[in-house]
């Protein structure tokens, strides 16, 4: 009997490929993306990840064989904690070179954070070519001083190539699932029971949801839904569910009859939530940013005020210097100020008309095609 080895060499595949990125969905789903886009195309793909993060689940429902590397974010301390971080990523870069041997990828495409750096220190020690991506326009540390020897890195914002010490830095914009093309509003509308022709609003802080937009958010409901007649889309975090759904049931009783209304702790179909969305207010994470332009939606961004390197602050400052949103400080957000924001759009219609109209000429659809593009051009 042959070996698991040796019964996925003898399967028929013109190339052969490692994706790497996790922790957060801004790494694990441009990852997938093209994960995707090299599976479509005829190509065996490896997802090297944590299987203790979200990307395990991901990956892995999605069908791809998953290589396990235990690591973990870096202390900013000098401590023994940072001593023993270094010890287990010594570790996750020799199963890395281990894997690399095993299973002989043309190339790597890696999203940077720290999920993917041991297989970037592994494609070095292996002389294993890589394509390294960066979704925000400060670029993170990872891609900062891993992306040196990368045959290409690709980014999403002009401003991060300032940052990158690699003469092969392109802004490709982040590769984002085919689906954004081909979904319509209408169709978006149908799959989660909407009325296709009211007004519809979003409300998302990301997986994890975020305390200052629920907060806000939660108070408007009612006044949203049943005097201005919206639709509103509420993503609250699955952390927060619960204490979000118990406090309005004190203040709109009523709230689970309510069919303007949807609350949720978690979409797994985002593109049906945007795509059936007007207006969305959103954390400013660059792959938020990037579907949001896919989505023909106007957008109020509230960065997160604790981001790394202040990212999501550049993010959006970005789209804003284009035209493109909103920008609320998260200091600032309080429900009379979200109030006064969505009340100015919906009674100016030709304003949401110019804001999807900047975020979708910002959008990147190709993006996708052309990183696998180049990562097939390497191989």
């Amino acid at each position: 009997m042959l070996h698991e080895v040796d019964l996925e060499m003898s399967e028929i595949y013109n190339d052969r490929y490692f994706v790497t990125g996790g922790g957060t969905g801004g790494h694990i789903y441009p990852a997938l993306a093209i994960a995707d886009e090299l599976t479509k195309e005829g190509a065996k793909v490896y997802y090297v990840g944590n299987k203790r993060n979200m990307e395990y689940e991901l990956a892995s429902k999605k069908g791809y064989k998953f290589l396990h590397v235990s690591v973990k974010s870096m202390p900013r301390a000098l401590n023994p904690k940072f001593f023993w971080w270094g010890v287990k990523l010594v570790k996750a870069i020799l199963y890395s070179v281990k894997y690399i041997k095993k299973y002989k990828p043309q190339a790597v495409f890696a999203t940077g954070g720290y999920v993917s750096a041991p297989m970037v220190f592994a494609c070095r020690i292996t002389k294993t070519p890589y394509v390294m991506h960066d979704c925000d326009a400060m670029p993170g540390l990872v891609t900062r001083k891993l992306s040196r020897k990368a045959k290409y890195v690709t980014l999403a914002f002009e401003k991060a190539k300032k940052y990158i010490p690699n003469k092969k830095a392109i802004v490709t914009g982040n590769p984002i699932r085919e689906q954004f093309k081909t979904y319509t509003q209408e169709k978006a509308r149908q799959e989660l029971g909407l009325d296709n022709s009211k007004l519809t609003i979003a409300v998302m802080g990301g997986s994890q949801g975020a305390k200052s937009i629920n907060s806000a958010a939660v108070e408007l409901l009612k006044e949203l839904s049943q005097e201005l007649g919206l639709q509103v889309i509420f993503q609250t975090g699955k952390k927060n569910y619960e204490e979000i759904t118990e406090y309005l049931s004190q203040i709109y009783p009523a709230w689970e009859q309510d069919r303007n209304l949807i609350i949720r702790p978690y979409f797994d179909n985002m593109i049906s939530v945007l795509k059936a969305s007007d207006i969305v207010v959103s954390r400013a994470g660059s792959l938020s940013i990037s579907e949001i332009c896919a989505s023909n939606v106007a957008p109020i961004l509230v960065p997160y005020p604790h981001a790394a390197a202040d990212h999501q602050r550049k993010n959006a400052k970005s789209m804003l210097e284009n035209g493109a949103c909103i920008y609320i400080e998260d200091a600032e957000l309080e429900p009379n100020k979200l109030r006064n924001i969505v009340l100015e759009l919906i009674n100016n219609p030709v304003k949401i008309s110019y804001l999807k109209q900047n975020a979708s000429y910002l959008a990147k659809p190709d993006a996708t095609k052309e990183i696998a593009d180049m990562i097939h051009s390497i191989s």
